[in-house]
């Protein structure tokens, strides 16, 4: 037996193992509340059936699942990244959870990090579900401009992401979940989901991020032309701007 065989060799594992080992974690405490579920797939998807299958509302043309699936996948987006991950991390926050998660080798990015990244991971399931439900009920999309599509639903994610994580590092977990889910439901009816979004100008991109991003999935998936300059400066400036403040601000208890 060579010297040093039974010679401690302790220290922090490299930081991308714990990164990963986070994202799991997070991907796995998800799939166990079936309200986080419920929200991020029950919501959308009966939208989709209800306004794309049925005439229960006025749009703006013909297609209907040509307007309403692309505004659907991006009402997904928010629902994921914003909504539920008010909510959650809120109240783990209320429960001690993130005090001692501080405790951990995982640093404050490497935790905003995880969180935004295992959300990334949970849209593309939840894009790719519903989008063969849609095909399935007669969504013909056009996939020659896929990766712009993809280019703002991740910055869409990131927005959305990082005001969330503000929302629950300066506010109480019960107050987050009111201020979530009121922004969630006038999103949803001034966002262009199921109506038309009112005619705000370029400024309404700014203010009306999911109508910015469900356009964007229409011009691409719907129309098969380029995405307005001002809906990628929208989009850019929430990503940039709330995980910038989250970081900042971003509290362990």
């Amino acid at each position: 037996m060579s010297a040093g065989t039974f010679t401690p060799a302790p220290g922090r594992a490299p930081m991308r193992t714990i990164i990963g080992r986070q994202i799991r974690m997070e991907l796995l405490l998800t799939a166990r509340r079936g309200e986080a579920v419920v929200l991020a797939m029950g919501v959308p998807l009966l939208v989709l059936l209800g306004a794309g299958l049925t005439h229960a509302t006025n749009l703006p043309t013909d297609d209907r699942l040509g307007f309403v699936v692309p505004g659907v996948l991006a009402l997904t987006v928010m629902s994921t990244a914003f909504t539920g991950q008010a909510i959650t991390t809120g109240y783990e926050r209320s429960y001690g959870v993130l005090k001692r998660l501080g405790a951990s080798p995982l640093t404050r990015p490497g935790l905003l990090l995880a969180k935004t990244a295992a959300i990334l991971v949970q849209i593309v399931l939840q894009v790719i579900f519903l989008g063969l439900v849609a095909v399935l009920v007669g969504w013909r999309p056009q996939f020659g401009d896929i990766l712009p599509a993809a280019g703002v639903t991740v910055l869409a994610a990131a927005g959305y992401s990082g005001l969330a994580l503000l929302l629950a590092s300066v506010l109480k977990p019960e107050t987050t979940t009111g201020a979530a889910t009121l922004i969630y439901v006038v999103m949803l009816a001034v966002g262009g989901i199921m109506f038309a979004a009112p005619d705000l100008g370029t400024a309404g991109w700014f203010l009306l991020p999911l109508a910015a991003h469900a356009q964007a999935l229409r011009d691409t998936l719907m129309n098969g032309t380029g995405i307005p300059l001002s809906i990628w400066l929208a989009l850019g400036t929430w990503a940039v701007v709330w995980l910038t403040l989250a970081a900042r601000k971003f509290r362990w208890e």
